[in-house]
């Protein structure tokens, strides 16, 4: 299967670091194909495993299916994935697509890692608690095996420090060439946020457009009452309504990623910012808004919160809309909503509370 990616002109150059330093940071815009491309690599380096540690259980599914088709054989031969609930692997399968929630009880069980020896961290720019406390169990675990290699991948975030963290090691770049993206900032409205979607899908139809639609929205919820809002709409265009959120069920997230018959309108949360790519989105609808977890002080318990999602998640939401020809995005919040935000999400470890984790540890 020939598939060219951007990512491809640097793999000589990722080899070469990977077999003479012990770690190494690979910084990439998404779609460069670094998910797929530097496991792949890996695995032909080294002799023993290698573990890809994906922040959610989509992604990891999506990226072990995706590797082995590449790779010539069956999902859960040479390549597997191990989510919680859900293992397509055995002790033949030498690269494994993991959620971070599982390695971290790997590592805690064998915290030197037997049998592996390339550990992969993709989408660290999130800075997940779970992937943090990965990056620190990985650290020791390096000191007592010299011969553990550890990468770290990330699409938007201060590369430096990381590498200064992981003792000054090589950053590699990754520039891509994304086709042009119109972007529209609308003005605040009072209108619920599933009837601002319809009005943007409806003016989008009367714009003659071709191709798949990506909304991005906080939750479940709001993916209701927008999937609502909509159906009329996407019925008359010939448009399918496909859902896209954690809580479906694996052949429900498949159908909404795949492709089809009929051009999609998808209604997702943050699970398709970053991780998986959705070939024939030429269109991205962002509300700006994503539920964020945090705990509060003063309740003493969790809770998800729904937030203004920073510049780099929006630039990253965004790029979905340019993976195969010109872009077009609509923000449903105004420029000056967009200038004001964070440059960066701040990493979970600051706003949640460690109890639990130290406890697990």
């Amino acid at each position: 299967m020939e598939l060219r990616l951007p990512i491809d002109p640097h793999l000589e150059a990722i080899r070469q670091l990977l077999s003479t330093h012990q770690a190494i940071v690979i910084q990439a815009p998404p779609g460069a194909g670094k998910t797929l491309r530097v496991p792949l690599l890996a695995l032909s380096v080294v002799r023993g495993q290698v573990l890809v540690s994906e922040p959610r259980r989509l992604a990891a599914r999506l990226a072990a299916r995706m590797a082995a088709r590449l790779r010539g054989c069956s999902l859960g031969a040479e390549v597997g994935y191990q989510v919680r609930f859900d293992t397509a692997g055995g002790p033949w399968t030498r690269l494994w697509f993991l959620t971070d929630g599982v390695l971290v009880l790997r590592l805690i069980h064998e915290l030197t890692l037997p049998g592996v020896d390339v550990v992969i961290l993709d989408e660290f720019h999130e800075r997940r608690l779970q992937t943090d406390l990965c990056l620190a169990l990985l650290r020791v675990a390096q000191e007592r095996r010299r011969d553990l290699k550890l990468v770290v991948m990330s699409a938007t975030m201060d590369a430096e420090p990381l590498a200064a963290y992981l003792g000054n090691c090589p950053i590699v770049r990754i520039e891509t060439r994304q086709y042009p993206i119109e972007i529209t900032h609308w003005p605040y409205s009072p209108l619920p946020l599933e009837q601002r979607v319809a009005e943007a899908f409806s003016r989008l139809l009367s714009y003659g457009m071709t191709g798949d639609v990506l909304v991005f929205l906080p939750g479940a919820a709001e993916i209701r009452r927008a999937a609502k809002a909509c159906s009329e709409l996407a019925k008359q265009a010939g448009y399918e309504i496909t859902p896209l959120h954690g809580s479906l069920p694996p052949e429900a997230q498949d159908r909404a990623v795949m492709p089809g018959p009929l051009p999609k309108l998808i209604l997702s949360t943050n699970v398709a910012e970053s991780s998986i790519t959705i070939e024939g989105v030429r269109t991205v609808i962002d509300s700006g808004l994503a539920r964020v977890p945090y705990d509060s002080p003063e309740r003493g318990l969790p809770s998800l919160v729904v937030s203004r999602i920073s510049q780099a998640s929006a630039t990253q939401r965004a790029g979905r809309a340019a993976r195969s020809g010109p872009g077009r995005v609509i923000r449903l919040y105004p420029l000056e909503d967009y200038l004001r935000r964070p440059a960066f999400e701040p990493p979970e470890i600051l706003r949640r509370d460690l109890s639990a984790l130290l406890l697990q540890v």
